[in-house]
């Protein structure tokens, strides 16, 4: 899910005076990680402020910056304290949403670390990304919906 540059719309969180936060993220192939990350989102990847700087709008706002660092800086840490969370609501069964939702994920080039696992808010799942960078699938039990046995 990529195309060309992104429409100005798109930047405006990257050119508004206000202060706004985004993630970012160091990748080897920024173009095949935004690729990832906007089939994981549904939706569309474009090109950033250079080749190797790539958008992916978040649905709810913001964006996932993906880039490649300079040479004349030390490659970041894989793995550090900040981890993208994924979040989906449902009334159904949380682990069993959460393990079609992981396989979805393998299936676009990521990996699981672990088994998926029921808490009492819902499930999680820990996974990593094409470059090994974690991240984090919650499947969270809405209040309408009787919990699943743990």
């Amino acid at each position: 899910m990529l195309r060309g540059s992104c429409p100005r719309k798109e930047h405006s969180e990257m050119q508004d005076p206000k202060l706004t936060l985004s993630w970012v993220l160091a990748a080897r192939d920024p173009q095949r990680l935004a690729a990832f990350y906007a089939g994981l989102l549904q939706t569309e990847a474009c090109t950033g402020l250079a080749e190797h700087h790539w958008i992916v709008p978040l649905p709810e706002g913001g964006s996932l910056q993906i880039y490649t660092p300079s040479r004349r800086r030390p490659w970041p840490a894989s793995g550090a304290v900040l981890a993208p969370c994924l979040q989906r609501v449902t009334s159904h069964n949380s682990l069993e949403d959460l393990r079609s939702w992981r396989d979805g994920v393998i299936a676009l080039g990521g990996s699981s670390t672990e088994e998926p696992r029921q808490e009492s808010f819902g499930a999680e799942c820990w996974l990593k990304d094409p470059e090994g960078q974690r991240f984090l699938l919650l499947v969270i039990q809405s209040k309408e919906a009787p919990q699943e046995a743990m």
